[in-house]
């Protein structure tokens, strides 16, 4: 029986040596859900962080490629419908298959981000929520012409986390913030002018790309094979650049400055609610903000303030001791139900605006639940 299940759990995530023929290997990982867009599950997150962890230690294998099976995506996220689930069945937590996820799915996003060799992650299609987890902590981070990003967890009660902490508060003036309070999707130069990609490459190179890696000649030293991957990748790039779509956020930057200027986080909020814009693009990011949760809009606003400045580390114990308070709670769970299960995309929000949200709730959400992180041996 166990054998069955872990075959099973295999299936969801493949992992491939590649022999080079110098010597050293590649390591492949393929999210491999192709029917849930390569949505991760604790099961998923588990096995990679074992296979990494491997990898990480071994001297023959050189560098690490990763992504998605079929055409739509490397990884739309994390599988909310198990994260319901967990969160519905022990209400008041501890919502323990749920905590597990995170805990685990940070580990392996901070062991991407610290992973010494060179990791290639492969950003094609869809890269939402946990998939930009893994695709933010890449040292070569590919994006190509179909490539869809964004943060959207305002839209289901929850925050950008998996390190969203972190980068988010690392991009161009207040881009970050904006991005993670509306959730707008953007592309492949929004990516590059963001700091969230090196490379933008069509697509049609994914398998030529992944075939010129084992004809690298890896050297043993670190250093030398991150040059040897830009290197590499530099000829894709190249062949690659008329095909570059017209990016939204650089467009915006003036305008995202304005209404996200000061540091009252209502007032910014509010601004982006009210926005009059000619702009498409932030018309649809400020209706999306309206109609998400006004708990969430407070709590991402404040967790990007708080994590300003912290260490990876610090930034992702804070968001496992975040993302526990608000599994616990049920404005996530009536997020999902609204636009996942029950699908009638009118959640009862727990207040009828960012404004009518008592600080005091905001508070208790930064209250840690255990006398220890989980996260407290990254």
């Amino acid at each position: 029986m166990e054998e069955r299940v872990m075959e099973a759990h295999v299936e969801e995530v493949l992992f491939e040596e590649r022999k080079s023929a110098s010597g050293p290997a590649v390591g492949v990982i393929t999210l491999n859900v192709e029917k849930t867009l390569n949505s991760l599950t604790l099961n998923m997150v588990k096995l990679m962080l074992v296979k990494l962890r491997e990898w990480r230690e071994r001297s023959d294998i050189a560098c690490v490629f990763i992504h998605g099976s079929g055409q739509k995506a490397l990884c739309a996220g994390g599988d909310v419908h198990a994260l319901y689930k967990s969160s519905v069945e022990q209400p008041s937590g501890p919502c323990e298959y749920a905590e597990a996820f995170f805990e685990q799915e940070y580990r392996v996003d901070y062991l991407l981000h610290k992973f010494d060799k060179p990791v290639i992650v492969w950003g094609h299609g869809i890269v939402m929520g946990g998939g930009m987890g893994v695709f933010a902590a890449g040292s070569y981070r590919v994006v190509t012409e179909k490539t869809r990003l964004a943060m959207p967890e305002i839209t289901i009660g929850l925050y950008p986390d998996v390190g969203g902490s972190y980068f988010l508060n690392r991009m161009p003036c207040h881009t970050g913030l904006f991005l993670a309070l509306t959730g707008a999707s953007f592309n492949a130069a929004d990516a590059r002018y963001l700091g969230l990609a090196e490379g933008f490459v069509e697509h049609q190179y994914a398998g030529e790309v992944l075939n010129a890696l084992t004809d690298v000649a890896w050297s043993t030293g670190v250093a030398d094979n991150h040059e040897r991957v830009f290197d590499l990748m530099a000829t894709y790039v190249a062949r690659s650049a008329a095909a570059m779509p017209v990016g939204n956020v650089e467009a915006a930057a003036a305008e995202i400055e304005q209404l996200c200027a000061g540091e009252d986080d209502l007032a910014v909020i509010d601004n982006i609610i009210a926005a009059q814009s000619d702009n498409p693009w932030i018309q649809k990011a400020s209706a999306t903000l309206a109609s998400g949760s006004p708990l969430s809009a407070r709590l991402i606003a404040e967790q990007l303030r708080r994590c300003k400045g912290l260490s990876l580390k610090a930034a992702f114990q804070a968001e496992v001791l975040l993302s526990t308070a608000i599994i616990r709670q049920p404005e996530f769970a009536e997020g999902v139900r609204a636009l996942l299960i029950d699908k009638d995309k009118s959640p009862a929000w727990q207040h009828t605006a960012p404004a009518a949200v008592p600080q005091t709730l905001i508070e208790q959400h930064f209250s840690a639940p255990w006398d220890q992180n989980p996260l407290h041996d990254l």
